[in-house]
């Protein structure tokens, strides 16, 4: 196994119970408990060279009972580590939205939640001064798990025991289903020669159908846009200990960078987990502004919302390459858009056939 769960869930209510410890000795003390936390903006995070990622900087913010608001931040975070510490002890799991109801049935009206964002932002809080990951509180995120397909052999970890599935010859159309927790997977064996982590549903489909795993050696991913946590730790997993190259396939546009961005480098947001979700070495295949002039694809004017977007994005140091100021520059100067499945102006057969064949031994993926 990657992990030892069961090591991971007793330092996870270790770890918990000190923080809560923590507040208690502030308080005998006499001290105002307090908790800091680094600042969760683009402009606190810095590339840590020795771990290739983007991470948070010195930047940071005091949750402080000083205040009033500052006290009830405090008070509900007391409240979630009693009921995450009870959730271990019981061996049961729940999903973020299920703790912004549960938070209703508590005996203080200070420490129930008053949105979901306020709810999800706390136990991001606890991941970080905990330095322990949210899958091993057993919480669980409402997004549905992304789908694998390709050459991969795997075991799988559930509630009825080990399970062996093979991601083409074991599961239908759809794939395999990334579970919430991926690090209870057990790679058994692979032909695979690379990972493509493809955007849309649409064009994942396209290349299932057109047996690009099967041709290429490939193991297709599915990342559902914006790539959930479980989806980003796979790749990072497979990339890591199968060897294989990691390549993004995604719109052109600027959003769809970011989705690059995010399983490249990590996201603003979770920052304090690049090392573990981030795959650096990953290389976006397209869709670039480039291909937009070299086949003349189908296109949409970028939107103000898209200008500011990109403009943004050359300050962003997750683009400060050659590569991406030069393309971005590009499609800031054309001032168009143009997503994966405009390639099938060329042909329902053009992406797998010529498009992704030519780009990747270019790249020198094949």
């Amino acid at each position: 196994m990657s992990t030892d769960s069961n090591l991971n869930e007793a330092e996870a209510r270790e770890q918990l119970l000190d923080l809560a410890a923590d507040f208690y000795d502030q308080f005998a003390e006499g001290d105002v408990p307090k908790m800091q936390i680094p600042t969760r903006t683009k402009s606190n995070i810095e590339y840590d060279e020795d771990k290739d990622v983007w991470v948070y900087g010195d930047r940071s913010s005091t949750r402080s009972a000083k205040t009033v608001s500052g006290a009830q931040k405090l008070l509900k975070a007391t409240y979630t580590i009693d009921f995450l510490a009870q959730q271990l002890d019981e061996n049961r799991s729940s999903t973020l939205r299920e703790l912004y109801y549960l938070s209703e049935s508590w005996d203080l009206d200070e420490a129930q939640f008053t949105s979901q964002d306020e709810s999800n932002n706390l136990i991001e809080d606890l991941e970080i001064v905990s330095e322990v990951k949210r899958e091993d509180f057993h919480m669980r995120p409402e997004e549905s798990g992304a789908k694998v397909m390709g050459p991969l052999l795997l075991r799988e970890q559930t509630r009825r025991g080990d399970r062996d599935i093979h991601c083409q010859d074991d599961v239908g159309q759809g794939g395999y289903q990334i579970p919430n927790n991926p690090d209870t997977i057990e790679f058994l064996d692979n032909d695979a020669d690379f990972v493509m982590a493809v955007e849309t549903g649409g064009m994942r489909d396209r290349l299932v159908e057109n047996g690009f795993d099967d041709d290429f050696n490939s193991i297709v991913v599915h990342l559902g846009g914006q790539p959930a946590r479980a989806t980003r730790r796979l790749i990072k997993r497979m990339h890591d200990e199968l060897d294989l190259p990691v390549v993004v396939f995604a719109d052109g546009d600027p959003w769809s960078y970011r989705i690059y961005g995010s399983v490249a480098y990590g996201s603003i947001k979770s920052a304090h987990l690049s090392e573990y979700l981030a795959t650096p070495e990953a290389m976006y295949v397209g869709i670039r502004p480039q291909d937009i002039v070299e086949y003349d694809l189908p296109t949409d004017p970028l939107s103000d919302s898209d200008i500011n977007a990109l403009e943004s994005e050359l300050e962003d140091p997750r683009f400060q390459t050659e590569f991406w100021e030069e393309q971005i520059e590009l499609q800031l100067d054309i001032g168009k858009k143009s997503e994966q499945q405009s390639l099938a102006a060329r042909g329902l057969d053009f992406v797998t056939d010529t498009y992704l064949p030519e780009r990747l031994e270019e790249m020198g993926v094949l």
